[in-house]
């Protein structure tokens, strides 16, 4: 007898838990629904359900733990829509919680019973209240853009993503089109991953975009940036010739593949580049002044005073073309002063010097201009005031020495 009445006894918990569990998800709907919500309670029925064995593959129990989070953002939204302060943290986290129950009970509702039918019973309001969350501004796309402004880079990226997987859900086949908020948000989305570090979901997301034509120049720019903080140069540098193929006249392309080039020694290859933006825009006064630069850099002095002078030819502003023609000229005098240091007969050391520094001055005229157009760059000021040292010009000198020190 003993044994049998252990049994019973067992028959008799497994029925009490059971008929206890599926009265506690009906308690949990009760006080989500009631005109005046108890969603801290509502929460507490349903979350033994959740994991007991005799509800927890009901798709009853996830929709009613999904219903919960839905109806408090939507008491949260309505207070909102009379002008009254809400905690947005909460709001968003109910918004959150609900989409991922709503999921399982989605699928779930979409399995065959005993008999081997789908019989849906929330497909239906599952599909409209997830489309809700996408469509209202004031739900997933507040939330994630709250989080990012926070700084919370990575709590954004989560609920981005969850608007961004709501288009591609088998249940929203043809009913929602990507639009330019979809890949405005896309974009946030990227940003937030870089700013998180998290570099290949990053990079992912730039190369999505790129495809998409959203933000073209800076996608492109900051997938270069990307590809470099993973230390993958081949793609970095295939980016920027990319850039710069499909946007010749962005400047910054040109200018991140020159120094790439440069910095590796590649002079050459950078001007092949640069030769292609002049053709692109022959007007274009700042390309004229990276040749000069680069022409410079190889040796070919009459070629890059002669883009300096172009430069300025474009462009009477050009502040750095003066100032590399006033350097061309001057590296050219310390050149002649080298050699007289040389002579060691004192008349012609004399003479020679004194060539030297006919040409230190012809430079200063140079430099000048290019201060007076951008008083701002201390360099132009630091070369005046060592020709002035050099030349022995004290009074201009001293007037420049007490306007830097200012």
């Amino acid at each position: 007898m003993k044994k049998v009445f252990l049994s019973l006894s067992l028959v008799i918990a497994l029925t009490g838990t059971t008929f206890g569990q599926s009265a506690n998800v009906k308690k949990a709907k009760n006080k989500a629904l009631m005109e005046s919500p108890d969603f801290a309670g509502a929460r507490q029925d349903i979350k033994p359900a959740l994991t007991d064995p005799t509800t927890k593959d009901q798709a009853q129990t996830w929709y009613v733990a999904g219903l919960i989070g839905y109806k408090e953002n939507e008491s949260l939204y309505n207070k909102m829509l009379l002008q009254q302060q809400v905690d947005q943290d909460v709001k968003g986290k109910a918004i959150v919680e609900s989409y991922d129950y709503f999921i399982k009970a989605y699928d779930m509702d979409g399995l065959p019973d005993e008999k081997g039918k789908v019989k849906p019973k929330f497909q239906k309001e599952i599909k409209e209240k997830i489309k809700e969350y996408y469509t209202t501004q004031q739900n997933l796309f507040a939330y994630g853009a709250q989080l990012f402004d926070k700084k919370d880079y990575e709590g954004a990226i989560k609920v981005f993503e969850i608007y961004l997987a709501i288009p591609k859900l088998p249940m929203m086949k043809n009913e929602i089109k990507p639009d330019s908020n979809y890949h405005m948000i896309k974009y946030f989305t990227a940003i937030a991953a870089t700013n998180a570090e998290k570099h290949e979901k990053a990079i992912a997301l730039y190369d999505d975009l790129r495809d998409d034509g959203y933000e073209e120049v800076n996608v492109h720019q900051l997938l270069y940036q990307e590809y470099l903080a993973v230390k993958d140069t081949l793609k970095a540098i295939n980016t920027l010739k990319a850039g710069f193929e499909k946007f010749p006249k962005e400047p910054w392309f040109l200018q991140n593949l020159i120094n790439y080039y440069i910095y590796t020694n590649q002079s050459k290859d950078a001007l092949v580049y640069l030769n292609k933006a002049i053709e692109a825009e022959p007007n274009l006064a700042q390309y004229r002044y990276v040749k000069g630069s680069l022409d410079e850099s190889l040796g070919d002095f009459d070629a890059a005073r002669a883009s300096f002078e172009k430069a300025i030819e474009l462009d009477a502003n050009n502040a750095d073309a003066y100032a590399g023609i006033g350097r061309l000229i001057y590296n050219s005098a310390v050149k002649l002063s080298d050699a007289a240091n040389e002579i060691k007969d004192n008349k012609s050391y004399i003479a020679a010097k004194k060539k030297a520094d006919d040409v230190f001055v012809q430079s200063i005229s140079y430099f000048k201009k290019a201060a007076e157009i951008n008083p701002k760059e201390m360099e132009y000021k630091r070369t005046l005031k060592n020709l002035y040292y050099r030349l022995k010009m004290d009074k201009e000198y001293d007037a420049i020495d007490k306007e830097m020190n200012q």
